[in-house]
């Protein structure tokens, strides 16, 4: 699509408000709509930021499941979520579009509070086809509900959750779909051998291959011919079945994601005469129709504020480099002083900062794909070789590796080295992406190294702490974002394991800070000086071991003890509580109180929004040191966890 024929003029898409208008319009107005509805994504997302290339490769495809199948009586499951934004607007909220992703508006992923087209909320991957097969086994036991739809991408199926879904809706036999939204572009390029495989199914210019018999009488005469030709130049042989029908699924594809006309006539097939598992391997481009999207590397993924004439995406101040980089940075200067680092990422180079490394040593850079378990574990069996892995992993999407930290690395006390990224809130993707519990799912594990960076230059020395650490797991967190703008030194230095630091010193009150709130924890400081309340700031560094001795020092010598981190409930303050209890440092009367995120997901707003309503701006900090002094103080902002 040429930028300048993006106008407002929506007449076909003017006539939709909700799902059950598309199925009054015929085949090509559903076509003409389709083109309205990627202009409106486009000018939508151009004014919000958001997910815009996965969102224009499906705009065809969400039409045309819309419009074939009884929406929401029929359930609809996008995995993950990023493309949903056609959905949205074609779902009863294209008034609310202006608001995605920002306080109080609406969620840039599906969300069952949102709407009743959202059936099943997303924004992790990979888990459609599992909540797909849920839903079929509640309407063949008589719930309320329809035909199951799961939309599935490239990248999303080769997680070991997929493959686990599949196996059982093939052995289940049930009358299901999932539709296979192939791009050949998640995030990162797709790797692996479930990509390669997908490949050799794809032929040019290919609509469908061949189905089962019955499937296959249905098509008309010029989708069967191009379905045996392309079936026989994808496998270099005979239509032999491919695994999805080895697994028991009836396959149809690989057809046109774009092409309306195909899309309508194999949805209608299927719909009309399925009996048990359908696989539909549509082929479709992310990005499609708008020329600076599919010609991004990253097909526009992700994207800020843009002009839509230009794609030109508005830039954020600079003042100080991301921790991201600063961490990718830092590790490859680490491996190119020790040839046995090496690092590890589930599907997310560049927003780990991982590709800073890959560039200068390809061959010591892994991507497993969306597969954080197996990344994990494999990374278990490189520090078991004696290799010295850097596991690069969200914390949010680390979660779903918890097992394999238990049982693979930490139970057999190997060096692996977790680098957790997005640690604390994160702004616009909300709740579902917010790191708020890796602390007190890692701190409670016997021989796990838990440290959190207070600033970037931290975070530097920490790179070099881990890559020293032999003995046993480590792991390390910094929030999305810039940093502070500190002076970087020009080489990490291992830190004594267990040991914080003290930034300043006062008489009454203690702050003590784990990770990257000290900017608050400081800024809090200073409110209390102004009221003659002199406060000594402490950065505890590790939450596991604990700096006992600085935190007996800190209890003994002052009357108030505040932690402080950008972490849930039963993280850091509950280790300093439980060694207070422990070793009498409550009996002398101090007053403990525990700034954490509070016991409820936060939604989405600004990261700074988002603190607020936890309850941990510097006035939250300062206020909850006064009601520890008894001191007379502001209400404290709605939401903060203080114990």
């Amino acid at each position: 699509m040429d930028t300048t024929e993006i106008t407002s003029a929506t007449p076909h898409l003017d006539r939709v408000a909700c799902p059950a208008d598309l199925r009054d319009l015929s085949d090509a107005e559903l076509a003409a709509l389709a083109h309205e509805l990627r202009i409106e994504t486009i000018q939508t997302v151009s004014r919000t930021g958001g997910h815009l290339g996965s969102s224009l490769g499906v705009v065809e495809l969400t039409v045309a499941i819309h419009a074939v199948f009884r929406t929401p009586f029929d359930k609809l499951i996008w995995d993950v979520g990023h493309q949903c934004y056609p959905h949205k607007i074609i779902t009863g909220r294209r008034h609310q579009m202006d608001t995605l992703r920002q306080g109080g508006g609406l969620s840039g992923f599906t969300k069952r509070s949102e709407s009743v087209f959202d059936p099943f909320g997303a924004a992790h991957s990979s888990t459609s086809i599992s909540a797909a097969l849920g839903f079929t086994i509640g309407r063949d036991m008589g719930q309320p509900t329809g035909d199951a739809i799961a939309v599935i991408g490239d990248g999303s199926i080769t997680a070991g959750m997929a493959y686990e879904a599949l196996n059982n809706a093939g052995s289940e036999g049930r009358r299901l779909f999932v539709i296979l939204n192939d791009n050949d572009m998640s995030i990162a390029p797709p790797v692996g051998a479930m990509n390669h495989y997908l490949n050799r199914l794809n032929a040019p210019h290919a609509s469908l291959s061949e189905v089962a018999q019955g499937f296959m009488t249905a098509l008309p005469q010029s989708l069967r011919e191009q379905a045996l030709a392309a079936r026989a130049r994808a496998m270099g042989g005979p239509p032999d079945a491919t695994m999805f029908e080895h697994l028991g699924f009836t396959y149809i594809g690989p057809i046109d994601g774009h092409s309306m006309p195909d899309l309508l006539a194999t949805l209608r097939m299927a719909r009309d005469r399925a009996e048990g598992p359908v696989l539909i391997h549509a082929r479709t481009v992310k990005g499609k129709g708008y020329a600076p999207a599919e010609a991004a590397d990253c097909c526009y993924h992700g994207v800020s504020k843009f002009d839509v004439a230009s794609g030109q995406q508005s830039k954020g101040r600079a003042n100080a480099p991301s921790y991201t980089s600063v961490f990718g940075k830092a590790l490859t200067e680490e491996a190119a002083r020790d040839p046995l680092i090496v690092a590890v990422t589930a599907a997310m180079p560049g927003g780990t900062g991982l590709d800073i490394m890959g560039k200068r040593f390809p061959r010591r850079v892994f991507d497993v794909g969306i597969a954080e378990q197996h990344g994990v574990t494999f990374a278990a069996g490189m520090a078991a070789s004696g290799l010295r892995p850097f596991c690069a992993i969200y914390s949010t999407f680390l979660q779903r590796g918890y097992d394999q930290i238990v049982h693979d690395v930490a139970l057999q006390g190997l060096p692996v080295r977790f680098a957790i990224d997005r640690a604390g809130l994160v702004g616009a993707d909300g709740a579902t992406h917010a790191g708020a519990f890796d602390v007190a799912y890692l701190a409670n594990l016997p021989g796990m190294v838990v440290m959190a960076a207070g600033d970037e230059a931290e975070l530097v020395h920490m790179v070099a702490t881990a890559a020293a650490h032999d003995d046993g797991p480590i792991a390390f967190r910094y929030p999305r974002g810039e940093g502070v703008g500190v002076d970087l030194p020009e080489r990490g230095q291992a830190l004594e394991i267990g040991k914080g630091r003290v930034l300043a010193e006062g008489e009454r009150v203690a702050l003590l800070s784990f990770g990257a709130h000290l900017a608050e924890v400081q800024l809090a400081a200073e409110a209390l000086a102004a009221r003659g309340i002199g406060c000594t700031i402490a950065d505890a560094r590790f939450a596991k071991p604990l700096d006992h001795d600085l935190i007996d020092q800190l209890a003994r010598h002052h009357q108030a003890l505040i932690t402080v981190e950008q972490g849930s409930v039963g993280g850091f303050g509950a280790m300093v509580l439980h060694h207070l209890a422990n070793s009498g440092g409550l009996d002398r009367g101090l007053a403990v109180r525990t700034v954490t995120l509070p016991d409820r997901f936060i939604e989405q707003a600004s990261p700074a929004a988002m603190y607020a309503d936890a309850g941990m701006t510097a006035g939250d900090i300062a206020a909850a040191a006064l009601r520890a002094l008894g001191v007379e103080a502001l209400p404290r902002a709605a939401g903060a966890s203080v114990a």
